[in-house]
């Protein structure tokens, strides 16, 4: 390293001495709330080389998800708590109103046994259940992937099909539409019923919805969280048979109310 290199590696040096030092200092004069802050640091999106996510405004991106390379989102999706997309050696698409939910790894193949460069392509309105392995497949509009399904390279699942709880797709593995596959290796089990079908449309509804919730909820600063646990305590419900001795009625706050439409079954029955 020459003078000037060694100078310059001295000036950073002091540059993030100084800045943990700042650090040191706002977290001894934020007091009892330093250990209390709730705002995460972690980088949800991520550029590799040239290749950066394009996410959709209206995309929720849990703040513990990773989302790094070439992906694409589309509108009204979101990807939850702990999920990975790593669009590092090929692409992956992901479109409207799909939800990829928690600790769930979407990834590309890059090689494989018969020699093929593979994306990762996933339609709209698609559930992919929570810890599932996606890689290097493609998922059809309104298919279901069950929590803990890994479906392998060249797996195609078509509109409509569900791959069950826990399965295995063998690699270039088809799974028709209309049809329910699942085990370790995944096989045709029976075909779909009406009432699996219509579950799978709202399901991907019931998803998008609560992912509105959760960006609320992610969105708010320190201090409207704080206030929120005053709140909390303030209609805190007691023991309902004591309060009816003393004639109280507590309410709930309205900012502490879920929506109605997160929860269908809560809704006020039409006359």
């Amino acid at each position: 390293m020459g003078t000037l290199g060694r100078a310059i590696y001295s000036v950073g040096f002091w540059i993030r001495e100084t800045g943990q030092a700042l650090d040191r200092l706002g977290c001894r004069l934020q007091g009892n709330y330093y250990f209390q802050e709730q705002l995460s640091r972690h980088r949800t999106l991520m550029n590799v080389f040239d290749k950066a996510p394009a996410v959709d405004k209206d995309t929720f991106v849990a703040p513990s998800a990773s989302i790094i390379g070439n992906v694409v989102v589309g509108r009204g999706s979101s990807i939850w708590y702990g999920c990975v997309l790593r669009g590092d050696a090929n692409s992956i698409s992901v479109g409207s109103g799909t939800n990829i939910q928690d600790n769930s790894l979407v990834h590309v193949a890059k090689s494989n046994l018969s020699g093929k460069v593979l994306p990762t392509i996933i339609g709209d309105n698609v559930t992919v259940g929570h810890s599932a392995v996606l890689h290097g497949c493609t998922v059809e509009d309104e298919a279901f992937v069950g929590a803990g399904a890994t479906l392998l390279d060249g797996v195609c699942v078509e509109k409509n099909a569900m791959v069950a709880a826990g399965a295995l797709v063998r690699q270039n593995t088809r799974i028709p539409c209309g049809e329910v596959w699942g085990g370790n290796p995944a096989t045709f089990l029976r075909k779909l019923t009406e009432e699996e079908k219509a579950f799978i449309s709202q399901s991907a509804l019931n998803y998008a919805n609560l992912a509105q919730v959760h960006a609320a909820e992610n969105a708010k600063g320190f201090d409207e969280i704080e206030f929120e646990k005053v709140l909390r305590k303030k209609f805190a419900r007691g023991d309902e048979e004591y309060d009816s001795m003393l004639g109280v009625v507590r309410e709930t706050s309205p900012e502490l109310i879920l929506p109605n439409n997160i929860m269908p079954d809560k809704m006020p029955k039409a006359a």
